[in-house]
């Protein structure tokens, strides 16, 4: 019965895995991320480290997710913001 759950939790490390990297759209590549977090969490709890699934929930499910789901978006504000070149300082010399 316990190989079982662990041959289940193990494929579906493997399918959220393989549909993080297949994803192209950086907002649900985040999201799918946070499943495989989930998912690997499941995994650990199943392998008897509780403590290891836990603090893979928190990190791997919650907070970079978060943080990427962040990143993108003042990355995607930041590039409406600047309408006159990719940098937004075409004919600037001065500093930053």
């Amino acid at each position: 019965m316990t190989e079982a759950v662990i041959v289940v939790a193990l494929l579906l490390v493997a399918a959220s895995a393989t549909a993080a990297v297949a994803v192209r759209d950086p907002v649900r590549q985040s999201l799918v991320l946070a499943v495989l977090g989930v998912v690997l969490a499941v995994l650990f709890t199943v392998l008897q480290a509780p403590d290891v699934g836990l603090s893979q929930l928190a990190v791997g499910s919650a907070l970079t997710p978060l943080l990427l789901l962040l990143t993108v978006r003042k990355v995607r504000r930041r590039g409406q913001r600047a309408p006159d070149g990719p940098a937004g300082r075409r004919g600037r010399e001065d500093g930053p």
